[in-house]
């Protein structure tokens, strides 16, 4: 199976940093130790995107890569807003390029789907973009299934192929394994997935009675707020105190231990906060810790919806 991941040359473990928070939440000095604690962890797989804190995220982001462009590995996303056609996917890549100071970009993802854009379109754009050398690889975030297996179809006309795709996933969010996860595996697409803390729900911090996006933000409070999904957050909370590690660490650890190899994001506000995920790129997940982990929270259905033959 050839994965994007080996292509990327990551090591020791296929783990990645979203720097959403770069020039936002975290500001340069913050964003500079974030970006030399997961160089000292080994992790070079850096993402952001077009539509990031206006922009600060790739500029930051690029000036921290400068020194040492070849040696990692960059993904933006496009096409969040304006849609995917071929004029708005040009002119955003054009700005991350420049925001980065980066001739090539490593991975390009389309942030959405685009229902008024025909894919045919979206996807001869990335595939020339490709051909031209201004990017290396292609990705989707947020697609459904049918979506990207649609791409691909399209993109192997080009001569080319999905190479990644990033879904939110996490121990509370499990849409993903019903079609996503079984997807990769079989096609041998990466899943980049972003979420591995659900908001910072995993962490503990809320059960805690602390704040933070959940509290903040209307999104994040609809998008976890589901009283299961707190009461997994508490039990995940009790199994890393009766293993001795950080909440954070097991949570991360256990997106990356599913079988598709998924590449965590993870993402923070200061390296002190990032510290615990960074702990996962080297937690052994064993099977049994796994599977207990995994039984916090109802897993989703098959697809057939035939549960008796999940």
């Amino acid at each position: 199976m050839t994965r994007m991941t080996t292509l990327a040359g990551h090591d020791p473990a296929p783990f990645a940093f979203g720097a959403m928070q770069f020039g936002g939440g975290a500001d340069r000095a913050a964003s500079a130790a974030m970006y030399d604690a997961c160089r000292a962890a080994g992790l070079r797989h850096f993402d952001t995107a077009w539509t990031y804190t206006g922009g600060d995220s790739e500029r930051i982001l690029g000036a921290l890569c400068a020194a040492e462009r070849d040696e990692v590995f960059v993904a933006t996303k496009v096409g969040y807003t304006g849609g995917a056609s071929e004029a708005n996917i040009r002119g955003q890549v054009d700005e991350s390029r420049a925001r980065l100071k980066m001739d090539v970009i490593d991975l390009l993802y389309m942030h959405r789907f685009d229902d008024d854009t025909p894919l045919e379109i979206t996807v001869e754009t990335l595939a020339r973009l490709q051909s031209d050398g201004v990017i290396r690889h292609i990705g989707v975030s947020n697609y459904a299934a049918w979506q990207v297996m649609k791409a691909a179809c399209i993109a192997a006309r080009f001569g080319t192929r999905i190479d990644a795709i990033q879904p939110m996933y996490n121990l509370v969010k499990r849409q993903a394994e019903v079609e996503l996860l079984p997807m990769c595996k079989s096609e041998a697409i990466t899943p980049v997935c972003y979420s591995p803390l659900g908001g910072g729900l995993l962490t503990g911090k809320y059960a805690a009675g602390g704040s933070g996006r959940l509290t903040e933000d209307q999104r994040y409070a609809a998008r976890y707020g589901q009283a299961p999904m707190h009461d997994a957050a508490r039990g995940l909370v009790d199994i890393a105190r009766e293993v001795g590690v950080d909440p954070a660490t097991l949570a991360v650890a256990w997106v990356a231990a599913h079988d598709a190899q998924p590449v965590p994001i993870l993402s923070a506000r200061s390296a002190a906060q990032l510290a615990p995920s960074l702990d996962g790129m080297r937690f052994e997940m064993g099977a049994d810790l796994y599977a207990r982990l995994a039984g916090l929270m109802m897993a989703p259905p098959p697809a057939t919806d035939r549960i008796e033959e999940a």
